[in-house]
């Protein structure tokens, strides 16, 4: 029993500590993007149904099972150390899932293909040589393991070791598997089953209604995970935190649930889930989305959770003999699959919006019902619930109304409405007269508007005032002549307005529909009198591989709704950063947020690198269509920041904490917490 359990342990272990590492390496190769770690996610599961689709297929290979196996195991071994290449890095803009997709296989496809193989297939080794063991308890010992695997990431790994260490360790940890597995392999695979095991009766095989029942639970519960992990991700921040929170109170209740069947209770966790659905869509409605973390985390945690809860709960209810437990996984595999394909591949090529996530909370009430229904014990169930088969009914139906309307209402304010694998953006008129306004969001995030009226266009709005610290940068450096200004992050295209003949300003966005949005609804860019130059991909790569523009100003703005590509902000970046300004030039890094406080990473940055550094905080101006804004601006020259109006609006930025400064290596989102 040790040997089977300490083999399923480490490669549940394994498996779930490779899923961060390897999203957290490849993240900044893909602008910081919150839909690396869902088209990761896509990618694991469906290694994962293959893997399960392996061991239900190896356990019909009596004689050659065990040499297979360990023939894979030592393949895996010459693969390693785990690191991505960095010939899949991208070029351009262009939609990048599918070169995640091969980056991910050609890098640990073959290793997370065993490991996924592992725990149904000692499962299945165990059963059939003791009969009257309890095989599920080790699938509730290898979600345990996962869970550990996915906390110590973030609390333990992540702060201490670098990503090199990373690799390595992990690496390590995997030959020791290959090890154990080997020997497990050889000796459990080929031993005939006892006399015992061939006696007891394996009862009647799952028919198709049973197995589409349990397929139907999983990919509801994996299209919750990831469509709950796609709105954190994009409207807070791109962090293993909170890719590791849901995935962990996922697999939390997967050890509930096949720990004992007494843990899920019906009268406890479907009250939980509704709820949880009613708070979850009292904060999507229009209006109520800029709620603090310390309420929308807990909110989205706790229904989450026990939404997780109610479809592993009646997962396990309905789980088979032992005998037929391989293909039980395998059509928990295949949910779990058909959940990321949805989220992955479907939803952003099919839905303007984050559709995907009312559209799992529906079908989840769906499938609560539909678990009621058929349940001879349950109150819905025979002649005498008509009564609560009404109210379920009438609740399900109040639930699609509000959810529908919701959405519909939403789509119906947009003049134009777009989504890609990058961001969702929206674009909408208000106002009349002299107040109309058009708006682009990103997320729930403003990232620009432009007054309609032709004597208002011309003036920059929302975080790029007059008196914001990119209007102050731009103007110091626009007082010795034509200037050359750089911007990461395109946005309406807002600074554009400050472009004076013989300006020369240049863009870097990542988005191509960012673009498009820019010079089909807004007028910024062609109204410019500035020199207008766009280069498209991930502005780190682009700057990294350009000859010194020598800027006057590069202003930094390219966060995607709330949430940061941590990978610009880290002391490599700010070299690249420092690299394309001329000598006198101003580097302006906006960093309003309201999760995260990002002043002590950009001043513990510019100590590093010997900068001066000054904060403007600039309050709203409603009349003139400008927000409030925090910036940072930074330069190796003070002189440039003894103008008279940077000594009225700006003050020196705080000096950095104790903080360790963000690398390529290391950062460490979680101490900015607001």
């Amino acid at each position: 029993m040790i040997l089977y359990a300490a083999t399923i342990f480490l490669s549940a272990f394994l498996l779930f500590q490779v899923q961060p590492l390897i999203a957290k390496l490849i993240l900044p190769w893909f602008g910081g993007s919150a839909a690396v770690w869902t088209t990761c996610m896509l990618f694991f599961q469906v290694l994962l149904l293959a893997g399960y689709v392996y061991a239900h297929g190896l356990m019909r290979m009596r004689a050659r099972q065990r040499l297979l196996h360990c023939i894979l195991l030592a393949a895996c071994l010459t693969l390693l150390p785990l690191a991505p290449s960095a010939a899949w890095m991208p070029a351009g803009g262009d939609d990048p899932i599918w070169l995640i997709l091969g980056l991910l296989a050609s890098s640990v496809g073959l290793p997370y293909f065993m490991l996924s193989s592992t725990s149904p297939l000692v499962q299945a080794w165990y059963a059939r040589a003791h009969a009257q063991a309890m095989p599920y308890r080790l699938f509730a010992l290898s979600n345990f393991s996962s869970l550990l695997a996915l906390l110590s990431y973030p609390l333990l790994i992540e702060p201490w070791l670098a990503a090199r260490w990373q690799t390595w360790t992990w690496s390590a940890g995997f030959a020791l598997f290959a090890l154990l597995c080997g020997v497990l392999a050889w000796t459990a695979a080929g031993r005939a089953p006892g006399a015992d095991a061939e006696s007891t009766a394996p009862g009647e095989a799952p028919g198709r209604g049973l197995k589409a029942w349990w397929v139907a639970l999983a990919c509801c519960a994996s299209t919750l995970l990831l469509a709950f992990t796609s709105h954190l991700s994009l409207n807070i921040a791109p962090i293993p935190f909170l890719w590791v929170l849901p995935l962990a109170l996922y697999l939390a209740s997967f050890i509930v649930c096949f720990e004992s069947p007494h843990w899920y209770r019906r009268d406890v966790f479907i009250p939980l889930v509704v709820a949880g659905l009613a708070g979850v869509c009292y904060t999507l409605w229009p209006g109520q989305h800029h709620r603090p973390l310390w309420l929308l985390l807990p909110l989205y945690a706790l229904t989450l959770f026990s939404a997780c809860m109610v479809c592993h709960g009646e997962l396990a209810r309905s789980k088979p003999h032992p005998a037929h437990l391989t293909g039980f996984y395998l059509m928990l595999a295949l949910g779990g699959a058909l959940g990321g394909i949805l989220v992955g591949l479907l939803a952003p090529r099919l839905f303007d919006d984050l559709y995907e996530l009312p559209l799992s909370l529906f079908a989840l009430a769906l499938l609560l019902c539909a678990a009621l229904y058929r349940d001879r014990q349950s109150i819905l169930y025979g002649r005498v619930s008509l009564p609560a088969r009404a109210v379920f009914t009438v609740l399900v139906a109040a639930l699609a109304s509000v959810l529908i309307w919701e959405y519909t209402n939403q789509a119906g304010t947009s003049r134009a409405a777009m989504r890609n694998f990058y961001a969702v953006l929206k674009v909408g008129d208000s106002g009349s007269g002299e107040e109309g306004v058009r708006e682009l969001k990103h997320g729930t995030i403003l990232h620009g508007n432009q007054f309609l009226s032709p004597e208002r266009r011309a003036w920059p709005t929302t975080y790029y005032g007059p008196l914001s610290g990119v209007g102050l940068a731009i103007k110091a450096a626009g007082a010795e002549g034509p200037a050359r200004i750089g911007v990461v992050g395109l946005g309406a295209g807002t600074l554009a307005s400050y472009g004076r003949p013989g300006d020369v300003m240049r863009f870097y966005e990542i988005n191509p529909q960012v673009v498009e949005i820019a010079r089909s609804e807004f007028s910024f860019l062609q109204d410019s009198k500035a020199r207008i130059e766009i280069a498209m991909g991930d502005a780190r790569l682009s700057l990294a591989g350009e000859a010194a523009q020598q800027f006057d100003v590069l202003a930094l703005d390219a966060f995607s709704s709330d949430s940061i590509p941590v990978h610009l902000l880290t002391l490599e970046a700010l070299r690249i950063y420092v690299h394309h300004l001329k000598a006198g030039g101003i580097l302006a890094i906006h960093i309003s947020n309201r999760y995260l406080g990002l002043m002590p990473v950009v001043a513990e940055g510019a100590r590093v690198l010997g900068l001066e550094t000054l904060r403007v905080n600039n309050d709203e101006d409603e009349g003139r269509g400008v927000s409030s804004s925090d910036w940072v601006l930074l330069s190796a020259s003070p002189d440039v920041f003894k103008t008279e109006e940077m000594q009225q609006y700006a003050a020196p930025a705080e000096p950095g904490t104790s903080m360790r400064a963000w690398t390529d290596d290391y950062s460490g989102v979680y101490g900015i917490l607001k």
